[in-house]
């Protein structure tokens, strides 16, 4: 009877059902350091369909019941978009702005970009500078060029400019491309402002 068993395991061990369940044991749920990074470089939804989708409960968990901004963000994300769950964009939103309200500079740039280019929502450009202004000052490189870009355009109060200006200034990329662009930009909002207020935006640290 033990061989008989033993070798009902085996076999088990080498069917496909084993597999699955070895992979469902094998996927972790995201620390909150992991699910910023993946965040932050946009590979959070990549990520959440690489695991098979296996961790859907857990995140709608620290979404809805531990509140997490990390998790609001990548669970309405997830609605929004839908991946690995029904799409419900109206849903998604809320937990996006939910992110946002707790200070997740990645929730308030998303949100900001949205009112921007009308994604999902009517375009609101005074919406987008509220929160594309909160997110630069939390270090969103991606908020401070999209603002940078919009005050060119002409909106936006110049009373912001040295704020923004000393934020760019002092961004920090290892990437040519993206250090070119925010050397174009820093020129650009430099014509908008004396040479005396250019200095001081230098010397000036505008980030929390």
């Amino acid at each position: 009877m033990r061989f008989f068993i033993l070798g009902l395991i085996a076999l088990f061990m080498l069917s496909p059902a084993y597999g699955f369940q070895k992979n469902l044991q094998a996927v972790q749920i995201y620390t909150d350091d992991q699910l910023l990074d993946l965040i932050k470089e946009n590979k959070h939804l990549g990520q959440v369909v690489l695991d098979e989708c296996q961790l859907v409960q857990d995140i709608e968990a620290r979404a809805v019941k531990a509140k997490m901004p990390s998790y609001q963000f990548l669970w309405g994300d997830m609605l929004a978009y839908g991946v690995c769950v029904k799409k419900d964009v109206e849903l998604g939103l809320y937990f996006m702005r939910l992110a946002a309200d707790q200070g997740l500079a990645e929730g308030l740039e998303q949100l900001g970009r949205y009112y921007h280019i009308g994604k999902f929502m009517q375009v609101d450009i005074d919406k987008a500078i509220v929160y594309l202004k909160t997110a630069a000052s939390l270090n969103n490189l991606a908020a401070q060029m999209r603002l940078a870009k919009l005050y060119h355009q002409g909106y936006g109060s110049p009373l912001d400019y040295p704020a923004l200006y000393s934020q760019l200034h002092h961004a920090v990329t290892d990437d040519k491309k993206t250090h070119k662009q925010i050397a174009n930009l820093l020129t650009q909002l430099a014509t908008k402002m004396p040479a005396r207020v250019i200095e001081q935006a230098k010397k000036t640290d505008y980030t929390n």
